[in-house]
């Protein structure tokens, strides 16, 4: 079977780059599907790339999406031009690409209800659009039409142009690539926050503002968590502090991170960024570098212990506030990745926000291999 390959350039141009890795190509033939990332950049170069790359490989299809970061294994690029790229070797029939949609993706289910079935394809790559309101909806109903099936990816990051990649640029929704069940795909996510203080319930709220926790006014409350030192001072919580909502029913103790968006003294109120419910549970989390390099080496020794074979190849999608942010400037994460994981092909980027199951984390790395 052949091989994947993962082809990480920099350059000056989207030709010299392109030029890169068409001679980085391996002589056999490679499969009909390329993930492709792609920095932001070239955003506007993106269907000139593609256009040349398709022609110049063979390779039919391409998937992926812009990103202010790019990654591949043991290594990072940030502000420069640069190309991310993995080659697998799927042919036409273990895979279908998912055409960006903004409304739900009924069409395309009813397209390819029969090959789905045939195949049981139910885990998908997903990119999506940062300026998507619909997205948990776009999620849920992509999720829900594959039989529950599983989505792991990213949203795009860029300065203007959050171009995604489904065979061409789009600009849109939610787009992707649904596998057969031939495909042997496992996957891991990390947290890169500590929790802070106990589980609390929402006791009263509107919309994304929290006006008591536990029955008591909410900033009482978030200031005994965090502590006197930050509780005196609360312009320092931005970007350290944020609320941490545990998912019902995980048996791993997840939790989606959310940014804390305001704070009302005077009211006693918390804004963050999600819409509540009365009775939700909420915990508050800082953001830890060294919390996170253990997280990181948990999720990956566990993923390995229960892939079904050697990972052949992989994709990585980490969190804008991951990489130089948290870990170090020295392409810190990814080696620290590479040092994991072994010699596996991987491409990837850093995402405004990442994806797993049909949720939206923040300040995670989603890790995803074939074997």
């Amino acid at each position: 079977m052949s091989a994947f390959t993962s082809i990480h350039v920099t350059g000056t141009d989207w030709r010299d780059l392109c030029d890169q890795v068409v001679n980085r190509i391996p002589g056999e033939q490679p499969g009909q599907l390329a993930f492709i990332y792609i920095a932001d950049e070239l955003a506007s170069d993106t269907d000139r790339i593609l256009d040349y790359l398709r022609a110049q490989s063979g390779i039919s299809h391409w998937a992926g999406c812009v990103g202010m970061g790019l990654c591949s294994s043991a290594r990072e690029t940030y502000g420069e031009p640069a190309l991310s790229i993995l080659l697998t070797p799927f042919a036409d029939d273990e895979f279908r690409i998912i055409p960006a949609f903004e409304q739900n993706p009924d069409d395309w289910l009813g397209a390819t209800a029969a090959w789905r079935e045939r195949h049981m394809a139910t885990v998908a790559v997903v990119h999506a659009d940062p300026g998507s309101t619909r997205l948990p909806a776009l999620l849920d109903s992509l999720s829900s039409g594959l039989q529950g099936g599983f989505l792991l990816g990213g949203i795009a990051s860029a300065e203007s142009l959050p171009v995604q990649i489904a065979d061409r640029a789009t600009g849109n929704g939610l787009s992707g690539v649904v596998f057969s069940a031939g495909v042997n795909i496992s996957t891991g996510l990390s947290q890169g926050c500590s929790l802070i203080g106990r589980k609390h319930q929402i006791s009263d709220c509107e919309r994304n503002v929290i006006a008591t926790i536990d029955e008591r006014p909410a900033l009482e409350v978030f200031k005994e968590d965090i502590g006197e030192v930050l509780a005196r001072d609360l312009k320092r919580v931005g970007g350290y502090i944020f609320a941490a909502l545990p998912i019902p029913g995980s048996d791993t103790g997840d939790y989606l991170v959310r940014n804390l968006i305001g704070i009302d003294p005077d009211q006693g109120l918390l804004a963050i960024g999600d819409m509540l419910t009365q009775g939700m549970e909420i915990q508050f989390a800082r953001r830890d570098a060294e919390t996170a390099r253990a997280d990181l080496k948990r999720m990956i020794e566990n993923l390995k212990a229960r892939l079904p074979g050697t990972p052949r190849g992989g994709l990585y999608h980490s969190c804008l506030g991951r990489g130089r942010n948290l870990f170090g400037k020295d392409s810190d994460e990814m080696k620290l990745v590479a040092e994991l994981l072994g010699d596996v092909p991987l491409a990837g980027f850093y995402a405004n926000g990442e994806i797993s199951h049909n949720r939206l984390y923040g300040y995670t790395g989603v890790l995803t291999l074939f074997s």
